[in-house]
């Protein structure tokens, strides 16, 4: 289990170092230290949505080479999955807006703004954490609850790498302007 695992970190690490690699290439280096640019124009919305749409792809691949579903279970399974990261798109598209927005407005943010930031950020991870809990029963309907647990765990382990890369490229608050 633990080789299992392992694999699967490094599989999920290498498919999303490679996706926001490719992602954080269209980004120019600024002058704020942290590498990365804070313009706005520096990732188009094109660029935004090839990367979401592979991390969409990756994540379902990712799930399959995870899960071990009944022959049963996957048809059952997978029409429920693709509901749930079909429902996951408007908080997503959300945190991108947000992003997005925070890139715009680095260099000039108020603390209203910031404000601002901190609350919407909370309430997509808020509005996540909660589609993701809409499910569980949803999934319990046609896998056992361990299995359950397994794709929960799976799903949040690959938000938890996306965030981590995330903020891998996004620079802090400048919190002394």
């Amino acid at each position: 289990m633990k080789k299992r695992f392992t694999t699967f970190l490094i599989a999920v690490a290498t498919v999303f170092l490679s996706s926001l690699l490719s992602f954080g290439q269209a980004a120019q280096p600024s002058q704020n230290g942290a590498g990365v640019s804070t313009q706005p124009d520096a990732i188009n919305d094109k660029d935004v949505e090839l990367l979401r749409a592979n991390l969409r792809e990756n994540r379902k691949e990712l799930m399959a080479q995870n899960m071990t579903l009944t022959a049963d279970e996957a048809t059952k399974f997978w029409p429920i999955f693709d509901q749930y990261r079909q429902e996951a798109i408007k908080p997503n598209d959300e945190r991108w807006a947000l992003i997005k927005e925070y890139a715009a407005n680095y260099d000039t943010m108020t603390d209203a703004q910031a404000q601002d930031y901190l609350k919407r950020a909370a309430a997509v991870d808020q509005e996540l954490l909660a589609l993701r809990l809409k499910y569980v029963p949803a999934f319990q309907k046609v896998i056992s609850a361990k299995k359950t647990a397994l794709w929960y765990q799976i799903d949040r382990h690959i938000d938890l790498m996306i965030n981590l890369q995330l903020s891998s490229i996004i620079p802090l608050v400048n919190a002394s302007k």
